[in-house]
């Protein structure tokens, strides 16, 4: 039996007689769709955890790819001079949309989650810094340290790629880690309606012989059980799919103070994404009831 649209039609409409071979509620029911719910709404978490990871990955790459820092450790008497020779050099550098250096209340903004608002910058060696913010075809930051070294002595690139290339891999990372979990849920989903559905046939293997000796083929008897237990596991899945959304849509929205831990929520289109997950539930329950269905069956012959 393979899945067309003639399959799809028989899955919809089903028959009042072929019904009856499954029982409709027990054991079995209530283990598919609780599975299918427990697993859809795990799926939800593990696709929204996946999708922000991704969207975290791309904004750290897109944003410090572009972005540079220069640190001025000088003398407090020549930092001011130290720090317009690096703006004047910055200036006619290829590759610099624009620089600026920050201002004390910026660097005292920075400083102030480990110092306290109240520090008084002439008190810490605290150097100059100069944001650098690069335009579409990048610096050169080899050459760029070559004349800070020689013009402005005090001068320190720092092009982030140190810590960048880490940051986006970890974010890379967590978003595979997300698709393989709702890999493993699938594949969960998948051995749990195997075992129900390998119980249901076993417990009407009397059933089947009956329906076998007046003339019901076993495409006929195996469509029974692929149309209940795909039923099933839709259902559960869209019960679980929904909840994991509602609760997704629950957690504090995103905001620059709680950074990751508060952008795990869908954004957009994505919200789409979770209606998928019921559909895939059924597929899966389709292919898992059919296999299960034609071994039992050869079986019982």
């Amino acid at each position: 039996m393979k899945f067309d649209l003639a399959t799809l039609r028989a899955l919809i409409a089903g028959d009042h007689h072929a019904d009856r071979v499954v029982p409709p509620s027990g054991f079995t029911a209530q283990l598919t769709v609780f599975a299918a719910a427990a697993m859809a709404f795990l799926a939800v978490f593990a696709l929204a955890l996946s999708l922000a990871a991704g969207r975290l990955a791309e904004r750290w790459g897109e944003e410090l790819a572009r972005s540079a820092t220069i640190r001025i450790v000088a003398p407090q008497d020549q930092r001011t001079a130290q720090t317009d020779a690096a703006l004047r050099i910055l200036e006619t550098t290829k590759g610099v949309a624009s620089a600026r250096a920050l201002s004390d209340a910026e660097q005292q903004t920075l400083l102030a989650p480990w110092f306290g608002p109240d520090l008084a910058l002439d008190a810490l060696p605290v150097p100059r810094l100069i944001e650098v913010i690069e335009d579409g075809d990048g610096m050169d930051p080899a050459g760029l340290r070559l004349r800070l070294a020689a013009e402005v002595p005090g001068a320190v690139l720092d092009d982030h790629s140190r810590w960048r290339a880490p940051l986006v891999q970890a974010a890379s990372r967590l978003r595979l880690l997300g698709w393989v979990s709702i890999i493993l849920i699938a594949a969960t989903v998948a051995a749990m309606i195997t075992l129900a559905a390998n119980a249901a046939l076993a417990a009407n293997a009397q059933v089947i012989a009956v329906l076998r000796l007046v003339g019901a083929t076993d495409e006929y008897i195996a469509l029974a059980f692929i149309r209940r237990f795909t039923l099933r596991a839709l259902s559960g899945a869209a019960g679980g799919a929904a909840l994991g959304m509602i609760a997704v849509l629950l957690l504090p929205s995103a905001s620059e103070t709680g950074g990751f831990l508060t952008g795990l929520g869908f954004k957009g289109a994505h919200w789409l994404w979770p209606i998928c997950i019921p559909i895939l539930a059924g597929l899966v329950a389709f292919a898992a009831t059919r296999a299960a269905a034609r071994r039992t069956l050869r079986e019982l012959a």
